[in-house]
């Protein structure tokens, strides 16, 4: 599974709020809500985030294996 937590982390570290992320950047709420419940998102708007942020994808996403998981053949 992809999780957005170090989206987060880097973001609190920045000074940058869900509410900067819509209102100053544009983003829509519907996108801030889908990273904040790990849901899936665009490459388009890892982009962006990567370039508000200016931080690399590491920074904002991480992927956790799970049980659910299926091995790549």
């Amino acid at each position: 599974m992809i999780t957005f937590a170090p989206l987060w982390k880097t973001a609190a570290q920045k000074g940058i709020t869900t509410y900067t992320l819509r209102f100053k950047y544009g983003m829509s709420h519907a996108t801030v809500q889908r990273l904040q419940t790990d849901m899936p998102v665009s490459t388009h708007t890892l982009n962006k985030i990567c370039q508000i942020m200016n931080c690399s994808l590491y920074e904002i996403a991480e992927y956790i294996p799970d049980s659910t998981d299926m091995p790549v053949k």
